[in-house]
């Protein structure tokens, strides 16, 4: 019995020790894995997409955007991180219009809404939403490291001698019409329109959800105007007007209605230029994401008592006068259409206008005008080369600064900035000198944009055509642009509707909104058409710069 006992017991304790051992085999065995995964840090959650849009391939397809071929579980896990940090309004990769193949093209998706909405709902009230949920999304808010000192644009002296201090205040001839005002290095005792100037960095003129804009804008709209003269230069009449704190803005007057379609028997270079196209443009500039044209806002000026009571441009004063209808008006002198026949004149006294906050004075920061390579003829009968010659790219590519960095995708930029708005007057283009070659491109100028609505000039879009080489991330974000919740004219519409002059009428009207729409599907084909031509040249990756691997290495 005893014998028994103790046989048993050894049974039992060696089936003890044996499943011992196996489960601690077991352990070793699910375990060994996680030891040779690689220790990368986590990452931020927008970093999660950022890395995902870096890594996205792009293969053409028969219309519409290229679709990718993506990692669905990864893609899946980094949104969902994504979609946390921006509450609710960041989308998925597939809702960016990354769907994978044999999902709807985004390209047949409707690219015109009702003036009231699809469900009858307040169109700009529906695009506000969109706007802010845009503004959201991880591709306007990517990582970045911090600016090198040498990439600002300018600095204020943290230390000022006894004998400059007199440089730190502006004096000014009539005290009554200026401030009194001491500047130091404290950004607290900045006027907005310095903040703008300091704010200035190699890539951009301002950061996104700059919490100065809203002040610098009301100051454009609102601030007491103290001096009035006209700009030298330039084909049509441009006024500098001057404010209490010593910010300076661009001012061009209301020539035409907004809906007023531009003459088809006008040549481009003999159009107008439009108060509405200069306040339509910053705003465009910054959906897109470029945030390369200076702040513009809409006012409503009183004629003879904030212009001409105070300008000191004797030649302008001598140019107003009464219209038969008792409005006042004068025409200034200018090149073309300065004139008693193209005078501009208020509503008796009230004028729309557009004012442009202006960029530091050249003696700070000087800046280099460069002539467009697409440059247009500005002749009735002669073509120029580009027009010609299809394999013109070819040699842009090959002729300093377009042969290296990212100029030539600057460029592309402006390009399709250009084709959506109708802008076919971009002859030249301007950088700043302190940071040579690499830099943005200041988009200036755009007068003349807007001008025709039911039709696109395709020839804007040649460049594009010919070099087939876009920025990965404007490219994202133009197809973002494209979706039904984040749709270009909805964003625009609910934009502009920010402005002073949105409560006399709408800056764009809609047949200029539904434009927008039809002419972004051009450029999203125009690109596609590239992809196909390079895939069957196998080259399919040289069509997108990379910018977003560059930014993702940038951030660490």
């Amino acid at each position: 019995m005893k014998w028994r006992l103790r046989f048993r017991s050894r049974t039992i304790c060696l089936s003890l020790a044996f499943l011992s051992i196996f489960l601690h085999l077991l352990l070793v065995f699910v375990s060994l894995p996680v030891y040779h995964q690689p220790c990368d840090h986590p990452l931020p959650p927008r970093t999660h997409i950022l890395r995902d849009l870096a890594n996205t391939n792009y293969s053409a397809g028969s219309s519409g955007p290229a679709e990718p071929q993506t990692d669905t579980s990864r893609r899946d896990s980094s949104t969902k991180d994504a979609n946390e940090d921006a509450k609710g309004h960041v989308q998925t990769l597939s809702n960016m219009g990354l769907a994978e193949k044999g999902e709807r093209d985004s390209t047949n998706m409707p690219v015109s809404v009702g003036r009231h909405g699809a469900d009858g709902e307040d169109p700009v009230e529906s695009g506000l939403l969109k706007l802010e949920a845009l503004f959201d999304h991880p591709l306007y808010n990517m990582p970045s490291p911090p600016v090198p000192e040498e990439d600002w644009l300018l600095k204020v002296k943290t230390k000022v001698k006894a004998s400059e201090r007199s440089s730190q205040m502006w004096v000014s001839a009539s005290q009554e019409d200026y401030l009194d005002v001491h500047w130091n290095s404290s950004s607290n005792s900045h006027p907005p329109w310095l903040r703008f100037h300091l704010g200035i960095t190699r890539w951009q003129l301002y950061p996104h959800r700059d919490s100065n804009m809203e002040l610098l804008t009301q100051q454009l709209a609102s601030h007491r105007i103290v001096s009035a003269v006209q700009k030298s230069g330039g084909t049509q009449l441009k006024l500098v007007i001057s404010f209490p704190n010593y910010g300076q803005a661009m001012f061009k007057p209301m020539k035409q209605e907004r809906d007023e379609e531009t003459n088809y028997n006008l040549y481009y270079f003999s159009d107008f230029e439009r108060h509405n196209a200069e306040i339509a443009a910053f705003h465009l500039d910054r959906i897109l994401g470029y945030r390369r044209i200076p702040p513009v806002v809409g006012r409503l000026v009183d004629v003879v008592k904030e212009i001409k009571a105070v300008t000191t441009d004797r030649k302008l004063a001598r140019t107003f006068f009464n219209s038969p209808v008792g409005s006042v008006c004068f025409y200034g002198q200018c090149s073309y259409y300065c004139s008693t026949e193209h005078a501009v004149c208020g509503r008796p006294r009230d004028l729309e206008a557009s004012l442009a906050v202006m960029l530091p004075d050249l003696s700070l920061a000087s800046r280099r005008t460069w002539r467009s390579p697409w440059r247009r003829s500005y002749s009735r009968s002669k073509l120029a080369k580009w027009e010609t010659e299809p394999d013109y790219c070819s040699t842009v590519k090959k002729t300093a600064p377009y042969d290296k960095g990212t100029r030539l995708v600057d460029f592309m930029d402006m390009v399709i900035l250009d084709f959506l708005m109708s802008n076919m007057d971009r002859h030249h283009y301007e950088t700043f000198e302190k940071f040579g070659n690499h830099t943005f491109l200041i988009h200036l100028d755009n007068g003349r944009a807007f001008g025709r609505n039911s039709k696109d000039e395709p020839s804007i879009l040649t460049p594009l055509e010919q070099c087939c080489r876009i920025r990965r991330s404007t490219w994202l974000r133009l197809r973002l642009l494209f979706l039904p919740q984040y749709r270009l004219s909805d964003v625009m519409r609910a934009s502009l509707s920010h402005d002073p002059l949105h409560k006399v009428a709408p800056l764009l009207s809609e047949p200029h909104l539904a434009a927008l729409d039809r002419r972004l599907k051009t450029v999203l084909e125009t690109v596609n058409r590239c992809l196909e031509r390079a895939a069957e040249d196998g080259g399919g990756e040289e069509v997108f710069y990379d910018d977003l691997k560059d930014m993702l290495t940038a951030a660490g």
